[in-house]
């Protein structure tokens, strides 16, 4: 099992920027990708972006593609998402994931197996 605990989440005015840590506990040896997703209330929950935990080749969603960032240290088992030039869109609840192989789309929530708890974003105007 891997138990997987976001940090780091608030409210900042548009423009400002937050940084959102995910520490990952557990059997991790296996999980090859981290991703981190949100769900604004009413909307579906949506991929981010992720990160190749062994590689550290990154994807993001064209909505935060130049704004945010994945990064991760995987001495300390974390990986984190670096958020600027943030928008009252990107209010949501943000969740990290852990997925030990993805076959398709990175974005496809079914494929990760492991999911935090969440950490809420909120942008004000």
């Amino acid at each position: 099992q891997v138990q997987l605990l976001e940090s780091g989440g608030g409210s900042v005015q548009a423009g400002g920027s937050l940084r959102l840590s995910c520490a990952a506990s557990g059997y991790t040896y296996n999980v090859n990708y981290m991703g981190w997703f949100r769900q604004a209330p009413g909307k579906e929950r949506e991929g981010v972006g992720v990160i190749f935990t062994r590689g550290g080749s990154t994807y993001y969603a064209d909505s935060v593609k130049g704004r945010f960032t994945i990064s991760r240290d995987n001495g300390k088992n974390t990986v984190d998402l670096q958020m600027s030039s943030l928008k009252v869109e990107d209010t949501a609840m943000y969740y990290c994931a852990a997925a030990h192989t993805l076959r398709a789309g990175w974005w496809f929530r079914s494929q990760y197996n492991y999911w935090g708890q969440g950490t809420q974003v909120t942008v004000s105007s």
